[in-house]
């Protein structure tokens, strides 16, 4: 192991044991009962406004999220338990389990909620896969799927051998509650959005947590909305910054802001492009801290955290690029539902970030699979969990540039 690593790994370690050390007695434990998130009542894979609150916490009060993996499926292959949902994992309509929500004390609509991550202690195995929603999956297709063994420093895996993954572990997810407001809001403008055929996961009753308010008899059914999309008040975020050390600046729009985590990553790269990180269980410690008058986070939240999360884990990288050039005749699949009679004609857009993004991440497939010995699935998914899409540039019509950067020291000696 070189110095760097070597240093890198001390401090993650001396941190979390130091976050461990000033915990107390007055811990909130909550998460993680039972098989799956119907058997547990601080768990939800839906969003409303009547959600009901898990606990209790004050603000500056430790507090323990026990999360579950994306797929609320079971991830140890000697478990014996059978799962009663019918179908291979992740189940229809079971993503994401969320644990909580925990009532702030305190906490009023217009205050801003902190969020600071004192450690992440990662489950023992995770799993990676090409899913449908996967940017480039109209290339290369699933199914194909990894198991990973994981401890406190790296992920490996038999599914894709010769590479070891670095421990970054984030929650994919960190939430409040919507206001009835807002989540109407919310609730229309996406509606509007599924009846022109754009890419929205709509409300569905199937596996739905908590089953009486949003299940096949539920309440509210049409109502609660789906955990894939981050949103203004936070959610499916996926930002791997938001490691051990980072604060995120939440909006409060219910009394008590209705804290959640989940979609716990091991590891993740910039896009999560397959689709999945290395989704986990895991156990997540967080502190709070409301903040009365602070940013409007009219967009979205706002986080911070110490330089250190922003780095890659590799002393080298290899990085291809992107622009928006495509082949005459052709239509981005994530414009089909626009139904322009411009775009097929046209051989390059102008300053599409989305299609520089995915001619950079196809670019590093094709690097990975005659470079290093893997399929092109298996670097589909690696490059899901390793490789940073970057923006080079915004400005320079038409074509805007976006790098593909992959750390070399994830892959093993020949």
């Amino acid at each position: 192991m070189a110095a760097a690593d070597g240093i890198r790994w001390l401090a993650v370690l001396l941190a979390a044991l130091a976050a461990t050390a000033a915990w107390g007695e007055d811990t909130l434990t909550l998460g993680r009962e039972g098989n799956r998130c119907a058997e547990d009542a601080a768990c939800f894979n839906r969003i409303h406004p009547q959600i009901p609150m898990a606990a209790r916490a004050a603000p500056g009060q430790t507090i323990l999220f026990r999360t579950r993996n994306a797929g609320d499926a079971q991830l140890d292959p000697a478990s014996s338990y059978e799962d009663p949902r019918p179908g291979p994992p992740p189940f229809p309509g079971a993503v994401h389990p969320l644990t909580g929500p925990v009532y702030i004390e305190g906490g009023e609509p217009g205050d801003v909620l902190a969020v600071t991550i004192l450690d992440i202690a990662p489950g023992a195995f995770g799993f990676s896969l090409i899913g449908g929603i996967g940017f480039v999956s109209d290339q290369v297709a699933g199914p194909a799927r990894a198991l990973w063994r994981l401890d406190r420093r790296e992920a490996t895996s038999p599914d894709i051998p010769r590479v070891r993954i670095p421990n970054a572990s984030f929650p994919g997810i960190i939430a409040t509650l919507p206001s009835v407001e807002r989540h109407a809001r919310i609730l229309a403008r996406e509606n509007a959005l599924a009846a022109y055929g754009g890419a929205v996961s709509p409300p569905n009753p199937v596996n739905a947590v908590p089953a009486a308010l949003c299940g096949p008899e539920g309440a509210r059914t049409d109502e609660c909305l789906r955990t894939a999309p981050p949103r203004e008040h936070g959610g499916n975020l996926d930002i791997r910054y938001l490691g051990v050390g980072a604060t995120i600046y939440l909006p409060c729009q219910i009394a008590g802001c209705g804290l959640a985590l989940g979609d716990a990553h091991f590891a993740q790269g910039d896009g999560e492009v397959s689709g999945t990180a290395i989704e986990m269980d895991a156990d997540i410690t967080v502190t709070t801290r409301l903040i009365k008058n602070g940013p409007a986070l009219a967009r979205g939240p706002h986080f911070e955290g110490p330089a250190r999360l922003l780095d890659i884990p590799s002393r080298r990288f290899y990085a291809t690029t992107g622009f928006p050039l495509k082949r005459a005749g052709e239509v981005p699949p994530d414009m089909v539902y626009l139904e322009s009679t411009r775009v097929a004609g046209l051989e390059n857009l102008s300053k599409d970030i989305s299609l520089a993004a995915r001619n950079a991440l196809l670019e590093m497939i094709d690097y990975m699979a005659n470079n290093h010995g893997l399929t092109r699935q298996q670097a589909y998914m690696v490059a899901s969990i390793a490789v940073d899409l970057r923006i080079g540039q915004v400005v320079d019509a038409p074509n805007v540039a976006v790098a593909a950067i992959l750390p070399l020291d994830i892959f093993d000696p020949r």
